[in-house]
């Protein structure tokens, strides 16, 4: 028998253990973590690079910006003289109360405190707690500014209970005459969040003072000078460690003005009791000599600012004493443009010096039935541009305006700046108006007709003028046509170097077809307060000097056509306005004026004997009211 024999197949060999395996991936896993973190150590090593070599400069600038701070020195702002001398706007010493907010543990005891010993009115005590809110609370805050020198000594007395409060020095804003001049001057107040978007950030701080009105705001650059520049060191919470390096402020300049504030003084008393202006220019140079605008008010009240029942009180007074009727009142001018509007007619050809109108008291156009009405219902009878002016004819500037025609009449207008600024160095000045074709379809999308003409041609209709545009105008008159732009600073001083500049203005001529065409106009200026016929005779009379004028009146409210005007049966505020331009002496022109009474009936009447004396006190030294004046302290 064969014996098969069975075969187990051979077991697989474990391996318990593969040291080679094993060895070849510990060195794998080393060289890629070398590998990795070699990589890390390249970028963490050119991330150094890039930080310490290419943007060294931009991270030392950062780094030193957290220690080191640029902090601004204010400059003292420069001071306001009138032509003499007189100090108008100065810098004074004030002193506030101020504590440092981590001192302040309860702000309401701190209060009440307080008021035992000074006064803190309500304001105060809000805007103290808002304050403490938002600043820093190694920050002082204000918490009362002018404090009087009784209760600085009664406070100083008391000073060790208030841990952290002090009194503190400051230079404010004064105005020595208060309100004399003062919608000439203006005044300061603390800047707000708009203008210090619209001034160099470097230049001011939100505490700062900055001009608002008058001459404070027109040249505000000038007066407020450059800052200058401190570098300090602070700690991480922003206190100050050590001062580095400081640059001191260059002060703002010094303005002199044309004006002498005694005649000021004068101008503004004459019209106190009225809402009136008084203008008074230099013709030989364009300075102003007065520009009173009344009711006027106190310009220290803005300077630290004051209480809202106080600012209300200004703003709602009927008369409106904010408003500088001078530079911003709008007016129609009346019969003070006849004198320009005879003019026109003798350049454009439509009039010859003698050439006569009839006047029956009234004038009607060809086609239509309304009568526009003379001032005199009686009527002039024949007139010539000498006797209409004398007379102030409304219809022979009816019939002249007619032949002229509205676009004439306003060409010719604005080359005596009506209708445009004339350019004073005193902000908000107003354009005035010199209406025409192109300016009623723009603005009121209706065609001119021809009776707008005819009331234009006598000053009234859409006409309006400021008081400073007719005493620019009436200036130029004087002059044969010299105009100049007026202004009110005559000199601007550096105070550390003690150079003066003047200010000046370069003349424009306006040339006529006949250097007689002056003569033929201003002769019957002259007549009208010389002539025995002349509407304001009464205040040539015993004239000292000759001198040309022109009366207006200017309506506040329509009359109708049968009806006639009665001041006494209507309100106040509905009376007819009072004008009046002029200058003198007559060859030798030293000043030229316009007065405007709002509300102030007939210009002979009430603005013309205004007009009247102040030529007499600025051109008569040893006249009785110059000599009262002077008794007077300013």
């Amino acid at each position: 028998m064969v014996k098969i024999q069975t075969i187990q197949p051979r077991k697989k060999r474990f391996i318990l253990k593969d040291a080679a395996r094993e060895s070849n991936l510990f060195i794998n896993r080393v060289i890629i973590g070398w590998l990795f973190m070699l990589a890390c150590l390249g970028i963490i090593v050119a991330r150094l690079l890039f930080l310490q070599v290419f943007d060294h400069q931009q991270y030392t600038t950062l780094s030193d910006q957290n220690r080191i701070k640029i902090l601004p020195i204010s400059s003292s702002r420069g001071a306001i003289y009138d032509s003499r001398g007189r100090v108008l706007a100065d810098n004074h010493v004030s002193y506030s109360l101020e504590v440092v907010v981590d001192k302040v543990e309860d702000s309401e005891n701190t209060l009440k405190q307080l008021r035992q010993i000074i006064t803190v009115t309500e304001e105060d005590g809000e805007n103290f707690k808002k304050l403490l809110r938002n600043t820093r609370r190694f920050d002082s805050v204000l918490v009362r500014h002018n404090l009087s020198e009784d209760e600085v000594a009664r406070f100083l007395v008391q000073r060790h209970n208030f841990p952290g409060m002090d009194i503190h020095a400051n230079f404010t804003r004064f105005y020595p005459l208060g309100p004399i001049g003062a919608h000439v001057i203006g005044y300061v107040g603390r800047i707000t969040e708009r203008e210090l978007d619209q001034v160099n950030s470097l230049d001011y701080q939100p505490d700062d003072f900055i001009g608002k009105t008058g001459i404070e705001k027109f040249y505000e650059k000038e007066l407020h000078g450059k800052v200058g520049i401190q570098k300090v060191e602070v700690n991480v919470q922003g206190r100050i460690l050590r001062i580095l390096e400081q640059t001191p402020p260059i002060p703002g300049k010094n303005i002199y003005l044309t004006i002498d504030m005694a005649f000021q003084k004068y101008a503004e008393r004459v019209i106190r009791r009225e809402k009136a202006s008084i203008v008074a220019i230099d013709p030989r140079t364009g300075g102003v000599l007065a520009l009173a605008s009344m009711p006027t008010y106190d310009p220290n009240l803005f300077v630290t600012g004051m209480d809202h029942k106080t600012y209300k009180k200004l703003l709602n007074v009927r008369k409106r004493p904010l408003f500088n009727r001078a530079v911003r009142g709008q007016y129609p001018p009346g019969s003070t443009v006849k004198p320009f509007m005879g003019l026109a007619g003798l350049e454009y050809g439509v009039r010859e010096e003698h050439s006569s109108t009839w006047c029956r008291g009234w004038y009607r156009l060809s086609d239509h039935p309304h009568k526009f009405r003379d001032w005199k219902r009686s009527g002039h009878r024949s007139v010539n541009l000498h006797r209409a002016l004398e007379g102030s004819c409304d219809v022979y500037f009816y019939d002249l305006a007619h032949d002229l025609g509205i676009n004439r009449m306003h060409a010719f207008m604005q080359r005596f700046n009506f209708g445009k600024r004339t350019g004073i160095d005193i902000s908000g000045e107003a354009r005035g108006l010199m209406p025409s074709r192109e300016w009623k379809q723009k603005i009121h999308k209706k065609n001119w007709y021809r009776g707008e003409t005819l009331i234009v041609g006598i000053g009234q209709g859409y006409s309006l003028a400021t008081p400073l545009q007719l005493a620019v105008a009436t200036a130029a008159l004087s002059m044969r046509g010299q105009l100049r732009r007026p202004h009110v600073a005559f000199a601007l001083d550096e105070p550390n170097t003690g150079i003066m500049k003047t200010v000046s203005s370069s003349p424009e001529y306006i040339t006529l077809k006949h250097e007689n065409y002056w003569d033929i106009v201003i002769n019957g200026m002259v007549a009208v307060v010389h002539s025995y016929r002349g509407t304001a005779k009464k205040i040539g009379r015993r004239s000292r000097y000759r001198f040309a004028g022109k009366t207006g009146t200017a309506q506040v409210i329509g009359i109708k056509q049968n009806k006639r005007y009665d001041a006494r049966k209507i309100a106040k505020k509905y009376h007819d306005h009072a004008l009046f331009v002029g200058f003198a002496p007559l060859h030798d022109p030293k000043i030229a004026i316009s007065v405007i009474v709002e509300n102030g009936g007939a210009g002979s009447r009430t603005a013309a004997p205004l007009a009247k004396k102040v030529m007499d006190y600025y051109l008569l030294p040893n006249s009785p009211l110059r000599l009262a004046s002077k008794s007077k302290k300013l």
